[in-house]
């Protein structure tokens, strides 16, 4: 069966992540999810610290590995044999992003790129709107993985809630 890779800063991890992570790992032998490192960007949690999470949160699915890369995502999917990339999609905005970066990883990788659109009920969780609310104390526990929302509290700084 195919290898697919889902890469993404996770930053942190959401349910919206996590909805997707599920369903493409229905549809291949083996799903990396790849915690990628861009050097341009300053994330709220560490990449250590991110792969950490998505470890724990993975935990019950058989066929997805966790990694980190930096460098080119079709780098990244060549070295870890994957021939196709999954990519979520919200209804504002995304559409438009994800359809350039498909074409782009294709020209230069030859890698194909699915786009799974998210459920209604994930659309408006975002890693950003979830460091936002955190970082204000608000309760992020129905935005992110149940098993890993107080780690991310504390990473976030707002263990209290």
């Amino acid at each position: 069966m195919m290898r697919m890779m889902y890469p993404g800063s996770f930053d942190p991890v959401t349910r919206g992540h996590m909805e997707i992570i599920a369903r493409a790992s229905a549809l291949c032998g083996e799903l990396i999810v790849a915690v990628m490192h861009n050097p341009d960007k300053r994330g709220a949690l560490s990449v250590a610290q991110r792969v950490a999470l998505l470890e724990k949160a993975c935990a019950g699915f058989g066929n997805v590995r966790v990694v980190a890369h930096a460098g080119l995502t079709v780098d990244c999917a060549r070295a870890y044999g994957a021939a196709c990339l999954v990519r979520g999609v919200r209804p504002l905005g995304d559409f438009e992003a994800e359809y350039g970066m498909a074409q782009v990883n294709r020209r230069i990788g030859g890698v194909e790129t699915l786009l799974m659109p998210t459920s209604e009920a994930c659309a408006s969780i975002s890693s950003s709107v979830v460091r936002q609310i955190a970082a204000f104390g608000g309760d992020i526990g129905e935005m992110v993985p149940a098993c890993v929302a107080q780690e991310i509290r504390a990473a976030l700084g707002s263990a209290g809630k």
